[in-house]
């Protein structure tokens, strides 16, 4: 069987997904190919959208600004999906356009990959950095996966309030950017979900992390640059710190699954991926 899988988004066109889901063909010796549709916001979503469905494709991934907008276009989602409110992955199953969110699981797989111990311990404290949607995929799948004490820190708290509805039984807060920045220290995992210290802006820093717990791990989603300045500045105050280009990857393989049915093992593809962005 030849797959043939691809991307929608805007912009796409430095996207690595392609080496990411053709290293995985690669490895289970199957045929394939992976396309970047890129959609400008000028284009008429809905006919690119009807045209990319007539050219035969077992799956493609959807990212930004496409992620809520695709949903209308689809036949099913997920629960998973449905409690995010945004899909990543579409999948085409008997005769149907099913839409999945792996970037929680993805991030979560990726963390546990390289902190098991950590991951094994439900009662830890976490705080969550930024409102987007990064932060609603991982915060359901920490909430899913039974972790109880997940607060969120983003400048505008309604935004984070909203993100915490569907789980209401959780034990979380919710902080300005400023409050967090007071309370870093009670923490023993700090990720960073939004954009910020993203190229161009690498000297950008959402907080401070001045005052970090000993032991803590610090995390950062953003993978261009692979060191962010977030990261730095954790590493400098003594944390175990997380590469975001690995959730990249997991996401992306727990995708590859949904569409082959197959799980194809990561291996040194985190080293390569890393090289690859750091050029």
């Amino acid at each position: 069987m030849d797959y043939r899988l691809g991307l929608i988004g805007y912009p796409v066109e430095h996207s690595l997904s392609p080496w990411i889901h053709e290293s995985f063909m690669k490895q289970i010796a199957v045929k394939g190919s992976y396309t970047k549709y890129e959609i400008p916001l000028s284009d008429d979503f809905s006919k690119r959208i009807a045209n990319i469905k007539k050219e035969g494709l077992q799956g493609f991934n959807v990212t930004v600004p496409y992620k809520q907008r695709i949903i209308p276009f689809l036949d099913k989602i997920d629960s998973i999906a449905g409690e995010i409110g945004a899909v990543n992955t579409v999948s085409f199953e008997d005769g149907l356009w099913v839409g999945y969110n792996t970037d929680g699981f993805g991030y979560l797989r990726s963390l546990e990959m390289e902190f098991p111990a950590l991951m094994e311990n439900t009662a830890i404290r976490i705080l969550l950095v930024g409102a987007g949607g990064a932060c609603r995929g991982i915060y359901h799948t920490f909430a899913n996966a039974g972790f109880r004490n997940v607060d969120i820190a983003n400048r505008t708290i309604e935004k984070a309030e909203d993100i915490t509805k569907k789980h209401e039984k959780l034990n979380t807060k919710v902080f300005t950017l400023e409050e967090a920045a007071e309370r870093t220290d009670q923490y023993d995992l700090i990720i960073q979900t939004s954009s910020v210290g993203m190229k161009p802006g690498i000297e950008e820093k959402i907080i401070q992390l001045d005052r970090l717990k000993k032991g803590a791990i610090v995390s950062d989603i953003v993978y261009q640059p692979i060191k962010t300045a977030f990261l730095k500045q954790a590493k400098e105050s003594g944390a175990a710190i997380h590469f975001g280009h690995t959730m990249l990857l997991y996401q992306a393989q727990y995708a590859f699954e949904i569409w082959t049915g197959k799980r194809v093992p990561i291996d040194d593809m985190d080293k390569k991926l890393k090289l690859l962005l750091e050029g």
